[in-house]
C-alpha cells in the first residue's frame, strides 16, 4: 500500500520543489551566511505537504472527469492511473489531498507566527491555488504560470523564513526555478492534448495548439538563460551560476526532439526524460553554485 500511496503522490516529481526550497536555502546561507536547521526541516515538511496536495487532487479531479481514463498513460504524463486501476478509491485519494494541504498549511500558520505577514500572503495564494489549480486555473490556461509563480514563492518562502527580510536575490533566483517547473509541465501536456480538449481543460498546449507550442518551447529556457547570464552580469548572481550553461545541450536536443515528435506518445515519452533532466541537473547546478560561492566567499 505504501507503494500505492507514493506512486500517488508522484514522489519523483517532488524533486522540483526540494530542489526550490534548498535553493532558497543556498541563497540564504551565500548571503547571510546564517542557517536554522529547524526552520529549514519545518519548511521542506511543509513544502513537500503542499506539493503532494496539489497532485492528489489533480488526481482526483481528472478521474472525475474522465480525463485519466481518456488518455494514454505514460510514466510523465496522463495521472499516476491509481484511480483508473482502482488501487485507491477516489474519496481516498480526495481526503489525502486535504490532510496534505492542512499539514502545509499547519506549519505555514506556524511560520506566520513566526515570520509575520509576509508568510501570511505566500501561504494564502498556497492555498487557493492548489484548491482551484486542477479546475479553474488549468481550466483557464494558466498552469504554466501558477507552476512558475508557485516555484518562486517556495524560494522567497524560504529565504524568508531564514532571514527575516526579502532581497532581490532570491525572487529574481526564484523565477528561474519556477520556470524550470512549468517548462516540464508544458511539455508533459502534450501527450493529454485530445483528453484535455475533450473534457473542458484548456492547457497552454491546448490555446496554442501542438504545431506552434512545440515552436514556443524555446522560449522557456532562453528565460532561463537568460535571468542566469543577466544575473551574473549584474552582480546578483556568483559568477559560479554560469555552470548552469553546461544543460544548453540537453535542452537543445530536448526541443529539437519535441518539434519531431509531438504528434506521437511514445516518441514523446524521451523527450519529457530529457526534459525534466534538463530541470533536475539545471536546478541543482545553480544550488550548487550558490553553496560553492558561499564556500568560497564569493563576494556579492
Amino acid at each position: 500500500m505504501l507503494k500505492v500511496w507514493l506512486r500517488a503522490v508522484r514522489i519523483r516529481f517532488l524533486l522540483a520543489s526540494i530542489i526550490s526550497v534548498t535553493l532558497g536555502l543556498a541563497i540564504n546561507s551565500w548571503q547571510n551566511n546564517t542557517f536554522d536547521i529547524g526552520f529549514a526541516v519545518l519548511t521542506f515538511v511543509g513544502v513537500a505537504a503542499l506539493h503532494a496536495s496539489v497532485d492528489l487532487l489533480n488526481d482526483y479531479w481528472d478521474y472525475k472527469r474522465q480525463i485519466d481514463t481518456d488518455t494514454q498513460r505514460t510514466k510523465f504524463s496522463g495521472g499516476t492511473g491509481v484511480l483508473p486501476e482502482g488501487l485507491l478509491k477516489p474519496q481516498q485519494v480526495y481526503r489525502a489531498g486535504m490532510l496534505m494541504l492542512i499539514i502545509g498549511s499547519a506549519v505555514g500558520a506556524f511560520f506566520i507566527f513566526e515570520r509575520g505577514i509576509t508568510i501570511a500572503v505566500i501561504l494564502g495564494f498556497a492555498i487557493v491555488s492548489i484548491y482551484f489549480y486542477s479546475t479553474r486555473i488549468v481550466d483557464s490556461g494558466l498552469g504554466e504560470v501558477f507552476v512558475a509563480i508557485k516555484g518562486a514563492m517556495i524560494v522567497l518562502g524560504t529565504y524568508f523564513v531564514q532571514s527575516s527580510h526579502v532581497t532581490v536575490e532570491p525572487v529574481i533566483a526564484g523565477i528561474v526555478s519556477g520556470v524550470l517547473s512549468s517548462t516540464v509541465l508544458f511539455v508533459n501536456s502534450f501527450p493529454d492534448y485530445d483528453a484535455d480538449k475533450k473534457h473542458g481543460r484548456k492547457t497552454l498546449v491546448i490555446v496554442l495548439g501542438k504545431d506552434k507550442a512545440s515552436s514556443v518551447i524555446w522560449i522557456f529556457p532562453g528565460i532561463i538563460y537568460g535571468i542566469i547570464v543577466t544575473g551574473v552580469i549584474s552582480g546578483i548572481f556568483p559568477v559560479l551560476s554560469l555552470m548552469t550553461l553546461a544543460t544548453i545541450p540537453i535542452a537543445v536536443k530536448a526541443a529539437i526532439s519535441l518539434k519531431k515528435n509531438y504528434e506521437d506518445v511514445a516518441g514523446l515519452v524521451p523527450v519529457m526524460e530529457r526534459f525534466v533532466t534538463f530541470g533536475r541537473i539545471t536546478g541543482a547546478l545553480f544550488v550548487v553554485s550558490f553553496l560553492v560561492g558561499m564556500i568560497l566567499k564569493t563576494p556579492q
